[in-house]
């Protein structure tokens, strides 16, 4: 980051940085397959789990900033969350990572593109600005990724090698 970046891009890069923690991908390097929907004993989520909810959160927000027809569809806390704490199939693990990676992008982007004053109300809310969502995505994720790693632990599988 170089140190004449503009706030907004200092907040676009909040969204995958590792300077208070580490990167998702780094936290996630590693994992073995069998231990993605493993949940350790007192566990409430598995690795899968915590990361679809992250990919589901993620992807509600980043509709709600660029969507002018959003309605909250998503039942609250049930909706947000996968029954199963395995991935359903060999491909949704990588499908999960490709599609957080892609919100990201698209929050960062909006963040940086200057389309919209961050400072403003989004039309169809509540009140929510631009910026209170992106820092909620931020937030949101830093904190589920903290779980991962905990849970890493607890199976065993931390630190990745």
């Amino acid at each position: 980051m170089s140190p004449n970046a503009s706030w907004q891009q200092i907040v676009a890069s909040s969204l995958d940085w590792d300077q208070a923690h580490t990167k998702l991908d780094d936290a996630l390097k590693g994992l073995p397959p069998s231990d993605r929907g493993r949940r350790p004993d007192g566990a409430p989520h598995s690795v899968w789990q915590l990361l679809e909810h992250i990919r589901i959160a993620q992807h509600d927000l980043l509709d709600f900033c660029v969507n002018e027809n959003y309605k909250h569809e998503i039942e609250w806390p049930e909706g947000y969350w996968p029954r199963d704490p395995a991935p359903p199939t060999g491909s949704s693990w990588d499908e999960c990572i490709a599609a957080i990676s892609a919100d990201r992008e698209g929050l960062a982007h909006l963040t940086t593109d200057g389309s919209v004053d961050l400072t403003s109300k989004i039309p169809h809310g509540t009140g929510q600005t631009y910026l209170r969502t992106i820092l909620v995505a931020v937030d949101h994720t830093a904190y589920h990724l903290g779980q991962i790693v905990t849970v890493r632990r607890l199976l065993g599988a931390w630190p990745p090698e």
